[in-house]
């Protein structure tokens, strides 16, 4: 995936932008209108006559009246001129400002990501960009996964653009619903919150859940206690990256290849290995009710099954080629990137 990176604030700063960019063009439209209508009402002038004096007005280029003023005229036109006057000096000095200090291209920049955002689909949410949020960011990148991060510390992303790190981001508190509707939750297929405080991983939870019933819900947990919680508050899977940790540590000794094996599939260098989990729906009606075998040798894409869930969520390891896959069966294949990838492609 190719992410770009840009620092979007909350709904209501881009409103505030929005309001001061177009404030100048909505005061002088306010002016255009009022001299029209005083020119209509006072002294009975057409329309194009009436736009006309007002724009002489505005302009202050000194033509001379198109109608005969009288003396309520004149001093609505001396009305015009000094407020007209003001008004166009602080619309030029207010763009000025944009288009100098680069307000002006980061506002269209970022309702252009924005729109970007707003088209994902079926992507992830990302809360937090911590230690654990920018080496979830990094897997997520390595498979082609689209994601957007929700960071509220500017300091921490800038400092990782300057090392280079690309993503769609929104500056904000991932416990604001707002900021999550603004992420496209109800569009996301999943959702992984890394913040370090558990009371606010929960608090987000609950608000996903919520917003999205359906999505996968991921969360970091700093305490086991914390775990029960955030599994009744709806998340799916809750992760405690110090228990893992040295879990994965002591694995290292007794299994060390077993290990480097499983981190060079799931890890940044997995990027010529894959696996993929295949629904039963989503077989072609010729291999629904067929064998391991079958599903393995169709079409030769050369992929290999290494486990299977079972309906009642049971893993099964290593099926036997003759095993049956059945409604809510969900099969593991394991492949090349490009083998994958071909498989997925005869599936469509």
């Amino acid at each position: 995936m190719i992410s770009l990176f840009i620092f979007i604030p909350n709904l209501t700063d881009l409103n505030k932008s929005t309001f001061r960019l177009l404030q100048p063009f909505i005061i002088l439209q306010v002016i255009i209108l009022v001299g029209i209508v005083g020119y209509m009402a006072i002294e009975g002038a057409s329309f194009l006559d009436a736009l006309f004096m007002t724009t002489i007005s505005i302009t202050t280029v000194g033509y001379g009246e198109v109608v005969p003023l009288s003396e309520t005229g004149k001093w609505f036109t001396i009305f015009m001129l000094i407020t007209s006057w003001g008004t166009f000096a602080f619309a030029i000095t207010r763009i000025t400002q944009f288009v100098v200090s680069g307000e002006i291209n980061q506002y269209f920049k970022t309702r252009r990501l924005m729109k970007d955002i707003a088209s994902l689909k079926n992507h992830v949410i990302l809360c937090g960009y911590g230690r654990n949020g920018h080496q979830a960011a990094q897997i997520l990148r390595v498979h082609d996964v689209p994601f957007v991060v929700i960071e509220k510390d500017e300091r921490l992303m800038k400092k990782m653009v300057a090392e280079g790190e690309k993503m769609l981001h929104l500056e904000g508190d991932g416990t604001d619903d707002d900021m999550l509707r603004l992420a496209g939750i109800e569009r996301a297929r999943a959702l992984i919150t890394t913040l370090p405080v558990d009371a606010q991983n929960v608090f987000i939870i609950l608000s996903a859940r919520g917003l999205n019933p359906s999505m996968q819900i991921i969360s970091r947990a700093s305490e086991a206690s914390s775990v029960p919680k955030m599994k009744k508050a709806g998340a799916d899977n809750v992760i405690m990256p110090d228990r893992i940790g040295g879990t994965h540590m002591a694995t290292l000794v007794s299994k060390p290849e077993v290990v480097e094996f499983i981190d060079i599939i799931s890890g940044e260098q997995g990027q010529s290995i894959h696996m993929e989990s295949l629904n039963y729906e989503d077989l072609p009606e010729s291999l629904k009710g067929k064998t391991i075998g079958d599903i393995e040798n169709w079409e030769r894409s050369g992929v290999n099954c290494i486990g299977i869930k079972d309906p009642a969520g049971k893993f099964i390891i290593n099926p036997s080629d003759d095993l049956i896959v059945v409604p809510g069966m969900k099969v593991i294949m394991l492949g090349t990137r490009h083998q994958i990838k071909q498989m997925k492609g005869n599936l469509q």
